[in-house]
């Protein structure tokens, strides 16, 4: 990978960081501590992986992304935005009546939100016959379904990965965002999931564990993933850290809806901006 697409990669994960901080101060509220820690991950499938046209979200040939965790939709909406599906005046928008851009993410509401999210366990079964659906078609489409640590709790996600392994769904990469948190506190502590390398390997797929904002060490995991020659489902499990790029919000109190004080939105925009990537004007 060259410096040029590491740098572009990285300038996008600081709009979409500032995009989601943005929206936030428009409600108030947003879940912004998952949507700092998970920005370079949607960087790296938006700005380096995915194939998708910005003005054609329907497109038949495109890499579908899956967000299961409805609730990190204002990362999401970032990351679209980000991507140019989404015009960046709609952020202004985020949470309102009649928005494109709901709270929880919906299909019928917002271009490239391919599944409504939020009933936690359901988006690697869906992207499970999705990615079945186009092998059979013989698509060359990418499913990427983005989960969260929360729904290893439910048993349908074991289920559908079982079946991802059966079916030798190639074409799907499952990403698992490992913050340790949940509604009800430590995701570790609520149902212990570790050893989760050797879970997801036991289930016959290839798997990869990576510091979720180690930007090189993402972007080589996703192409791993895409490359992998074997007739595997791939994951790449990604430890992130809530509120990472603003240092007040990594350190405080870890929770699943960190609390964020009026005045401090646009302290948190100021942090990034003092931080801004090489290259970014």
């Amino acid at each position: 990978m060259s410096q040029t697409e590491l740098q572009k990669v990285a300038a996008a994960a600081w709009r979409i960081r500032r995009y989601a901080l943005r929206m936030g101060e428009v409600q108030g509220q947003g879940y912004i501590g998952q949507a700092l820690g998970y920005a370079d991950v949607l960087a790296t499938a938006f700005a380096h992986i995915m194939n998708f046209r910005p003005s054609e979200p329907e497109w038949e040939g495109r890499d579908r992304f899956l967000l299961s965790h409805g609730h990190y939709a204002i990362a999401y909406y970032a990351a679209l935005i980000e991507a140019g599906i989404i015009a960046e005046e709609e952020l202004e928008t985020y949470g309102s009546d009649d928005s494109r851009l709901p709270m929880s993410g919906m299909a019928t509401y917002t271009p490239a939100m391919e599944i409504s999210g939020g009933s936690l366990g359901q988006g690697l079964s869906i992207a499970v016959g999705m990615a079945l659906g186009l092998k059979q078609k013989q698509s060359r489409a990418l499913v990427i379904n983005s989960m969260s640590d929360g729904e290893l709790d439910e048993g349908s996600t074991w289920e559908a990965a079982m079946s991802a392994a059966h079916y030798g769904l190639t074409n799907l990469i499952n990403i698992v965002d490992v913050n340790k948190q949940q509604a009800d506190g430590d995701s570790r502590k609520i149902l212990s999931f570790e050893p989760l390398h050797e879970k997801w390997a036991s289930f016959g797929w290839y798997v990869q564990r990576v510091d979720g904002n180690d930007l090189p060490a993402v972007i080589q995991a996703f192409e791993n993933a895409k490359n992998h020659p074997d007739n595997q489902p791939r994951v790449i499990l990604c430890d992130t850290l809530m509120g990472k790029g603003v240092p007040f919000l990594e350190t405080r109190d870890k929770n699943h809806f960190i609390r964020v004080d009026a005045d401090e939105w646009q302290k948190a925009i100021a942090v990034l901006d003092a931080n801004k990537p090489e290259g970014v004007l």
